[in-house]
């Protein structure tokens, strides 16, 4: 973990520096990832079945690809009852809050008599990567299944590493509307959604987290289907007084650090002092944390503590631009509201991240590794496309068609011009 104090003479070239340290896919996976697309292209189902062998020491068949109907009824009835209330009351504020996303359809006539517009429409067909191995994710299924849902797409496949199906992922893949679950992980379940594989259908659009490989793969499949993102590791800043309860702010920092060794919290406080404390907090709670491992060389690795006037803190935020940022202030929205690149923020000490991975109803799937420069989390518009409609009649024709056949002659495109000529003086064409 490293200190970085606004008073040093090389405070921000340093810190500029540590934000842009590298923490993404090796190259060496991505040449084992091209690989592995290649095979399910060419081999189907066969290679899924092979690398289930090789990868998930798990051997399957074609039949036990598919998780059956009463599988997935009989894993959500054993989910406790508490678990699968959270489950539904997640699901009923994220429904809610990504149907309010949803735009209308428009038409207009222009000045000119053209009548424009552009309507909505949904994908026909979705694929969720939900990770498997040491921990069930049912929040990933919610996240992703719930806004695809809501948006009126009709096929939602889920695909998840072969292995003992978590029963809070059976059930909320059951209230989030799942049409079908694959034992399918990693790069070659990303190649059967772009591609297709045996029974498995190929879909529209993959989306969902994964580890390096899976983001390997989505980079590679783009263009063939859509994707959401290229998820990095996880990130957090925090942004605190003096006056918090710093085992409070050392828990915010963990809960980011306990998803990856590679994810990065960051602490901006102007009381160094304050600072000292949350980093004791940090220590003691990690030697209690399950998680404590992968926490602790997050936290050493790439965490930071930076001292610096609160007011400055916008424009840190903004040169980190994070997937999480926190604003553990009184009146947090004087600075937030001056954050331009950040996922998500979380306003007030009471609003802990981990409030928008859960149950908030906002979508914890964001933009990591400075992408939220230029990107925006997952929402209903994931789910949906625009189509742009036009219709002239002779008259308003008559008004585009001279600009049509300038621009088409300095672009050097004839049959452009001529399709608007053939249309004018009668019908005549230019020779």
């Amino acid at each position: 973990m490293r200190w970085f104090r606004h008073s040093d003479p090389d405070f921000e070239t340093a810190f500029v520096r540590f934000i842009e340290e590298r923490r993404d896919t090796p190259e060496e996976i991505d040449v084992l990832v091209r690989d592995v697309l290649a095979a399910v292209r060419a081999e189907g189902v066969k290679a899924l079945l092979r690398f289930a062998h090789e990868f998930d020491k798990v051997e399957l068949d074609e039949a036990g690809l598919r998780v059956s109907a009463a599988e997935i009824e009989a894993g959500a009835a054993a989910c406790p009852p508490e678990v699968r209330d959270a489950i539904g009351f997640a699901a009923a504020r994220i429904r809610a809050y990504h149907e309010r996303q949803r735009p209308t359809d428009q038409q207009f006539t222009d000045d000119a008599g053209v009548q424009l517009g552009w309507r909505w429409t949904a994908l026909d067909s979705v694929g969720i990567y939900v990770p498997g191995g040491r921990a069930a994710y049912p929040s990933t299924v919610l996240m992703n299944a719930v806004p695809a849902m809501a948006a009126g797409v009709e096929r939602i496949a889920m695909v998840t590493p072969p292995g003992r199906l978590q029963p809070a992922v059976l059930a909320a893949a059951q209230v989030a509307g799942v049409t079908e679950i694959w034992r399918v992980g990693g790069a070659q379940a990303v190649a059967a959604l772009a591609y297709g594989a045996g029974p498995i259908r190929p879909v529209d659009k993959v989306v969902g987290p994964g580890n390096a490989f899976v983001t390997a793969a989505k980079r590679r499949v783009y263009g063939v289907v859509g994707i959401d993102a290229l998820a990095g590791p996880s990130e957090i800043v925090v942004v605190a007084d003096g006056t918090n309860n710093p085992e409070w702010i050392a828990a915010d920092l963990l809960s980011q650090a306990e998803h990856d060794p590679a994810a990065q919290s960051i602490l901006i406080t102007d009381d160094e002092a304050f600072a000292a404390r949350v980093q004791a907090a940090v220590d003691a709670q990690l030697a209690s944390l399950a998680t404590g491992a992968d926490a602790a060389a997050s936290w050493r690795d790439h965490g930071a503590v930076v001292i610096s006037p609160l007011d400055d803190a916008p424009r840190l935020v903004d040169l980190v631009a994070p997937e999480h940022v926190e604003f553990a202030i009184d009146c947090p929205e004087r600075l937030a509201d001056r954050v331009r690149h950040a996922g998500a923020i979380f306003l007030g000490r009471h609003t802990p991240e981990a409030i928008g991975d859960y149950v908030a109803g906002s979508n914890h799937v964001l933009p990591t590794s400075r992408a939220a420069r230029f990107s925006s989390g997952l929402s209903l518009f994931d789910f949906l496309k625009r189509t742009s409609i036009v219709k002239c009649d002779e008259a308003s024709f008559a008004i585009l068609a001279k600009h049509v056949v300038a621009l088409a002659d300095v672009e050097g495109l004839p049959a452009h011009a001529r399709s608007a000529t053939i249309r004018m003086d009668g019908g005549q064409t230019r020779r």
